[in-house]
């Protein structure tokens, strides 16, 4: 018996087989279909996807196959990784010198008829073969061996798109580890900078109650400057903590609820000192999606409806439809419009369009983009449309999620 010789690209070729980890995992019905196509291709007995480890030959699938391994010294596989790109033939293992007194020949399973096309990577490395064999002599055509090989290539497709899913897997983690840290350090910034505005916006309200008929003109629009410069701060900071949470808010699941009694309380909670005549949609309506994502939606949206009207009577229109995958909303106002040029920018993170609001605060350019973000992670789009002087409208959709599966 003949034993089989190392490629001279030993440490490579296992390096490359690592990368795929597909050694002793679960049998997957993709693979186990190629093997049954290739014994149907040769009117064999067994065919088998194999991967030659370090000091083992690994089956990865098989027909009738009882072994989960062999070792690599014993695998007839192993003499054909050294040939890559051609297939290994032997008709009639009896005959052949370096397999005639092999075990497996001589004993069980009595293999005489072998066929093993290389699993060959883009890199070069044969990693294994797709091997067909038989308890009797046999022959192959030119054309079995295309389809052999088109089956072979078709098995290092499944190892790539399985390499494939390990990098996106890891990249997941690694992102939404990243993710969490970043949040973390928000949070932590975001403290450390709420505590002393908070010690400002104290000191210099006990400022003005202490001394307060004693500060003069000059004095006193410096402390309501600084009054504003913290508020603006803490609005950027809040800004930020709900940016970075805003995904988080996805991971609650999807629950049914009213419509128009949601969209009442938000309105109330955030119309209480401006009185504007907010139209909802036609009631009755249930919606199934996550409450709180949405919530962070129609409060963005609602609040800078409300925020930016300059007209006497300000007026909001909430509407409401849908078709068999979404869901469509619109925020129309009467306000101060957008200049078309500017309507871009809106969405994009601390872009802001240098507008006071009526209370003479100008935005952190963090709200919007927290709106598409949302948007987009729950399977729709937001747009706008709006025209100076006379008000905007935006608009996004909601895909919708399937109540028992959640997608």
């Amino acid at each position: 018996m003949q034993w089989p010789s190392i490629p001279i690209n030993e440490k490579e070729r296992l390096a490359a087989l690592r990368e795929y980890d597909i050694l002793d995992s679960e049998a997957e019905r993709d693979f186990d279909e190629i093997t049954l196509l290739a014994s149907e291709i040769c009117h064999a007995q067994i065919s088998m996807v194999t991967l030659i480890d370090s000091d083992r030959q690994w089956f990865k699938t098989g027909c009738d196959i009882p072994l989960k391994d062999i070792p690599r010294k014993l695998s007839f596989c192993s003499h054909a990784i050294n040939f890559p790109n051609d297939p290994m033939v032997v008709t009639d293992m009896r005959k052949d010198e370096r397999f005639a007194d092999h075990p497996f020949v001589t004993g069980e399973p009595h293999v005489v008829f072998y066929v093993g096309i290389p699993l060959t990577t883009s890199g070069g490395y044969a990693i294994g073969t797709l091997c067909v064999v038989d308890s009797k002599p046999n022959s192959i055509s030119e054309s079995q061996i295309r389809s052999l090989k088109m089956l072979a290539n078709q098995v290092i497709q499944l190892l790539e798109l399985r390499k494939a899913n390990i990098r996106l897997n890891k990249l997941k983690d690694a992102l939404e580890a990243r993710n969490e840290e970043l949040q973390q350090f928000a949070y932590v910034v975001s403290h450390d900078i709420k505590s002393p505005l908070a010690s400002i916006v104290l000191t210099s309200e006990m400022l003005r109650e202490n001394f307060g008929e004693e500060i003069d003109e000059g004095n006193d629009q410096l402390l309501k400057v600084l009054n504003r410069a913290s508020f603006k701060i803490k609005s950027l900071v809040d800004g930020i903590l709900t940016y970075y949470r805003a995904e988080m808010a996805l991971n609650d699941g999807a629950e049914t609820f009213q419509l128009n009694p949601f969209l009442l309380s938000i309105a109330e909670m955030l119309n209480a000192e401006q009185s504007a005549e907010i139209t909802y949609p036609v009631d009755g309506v249930r919606i199934h999606m996550n409450k709180i994502a949405f919530e962070q939606i129609m409060v963005n949206l609602i609040q800078n409806a409300l925020k930016y009207n300059d007209k006497e009577n300000p007026k909001v229109v909430i509407s409401f439809s849908e078709d068999d995958a979404h869901y469509f909303f619109s925020v129309t106002d009467n306000g101060k419009g957008i200049a078309p040029k500017e309507q871009e920018k809106i969405f994009e993170l601390f872009t802001t369009l240098g507008i006071r609001d009526r209370f003479g605060t100008k935005g952190t350019g963090i709200g919007l983009s927290t709106v598409k973000r949302l948007v987009e992670k729950m399977g729709g789009k937001v747009m706008v449309k709006s025209t100076p002087d006379e008000g905007s409208e935006f608009s996004f959709s909601i895909k919708k999620e399937d109540k028992l599966t959640g997608k």
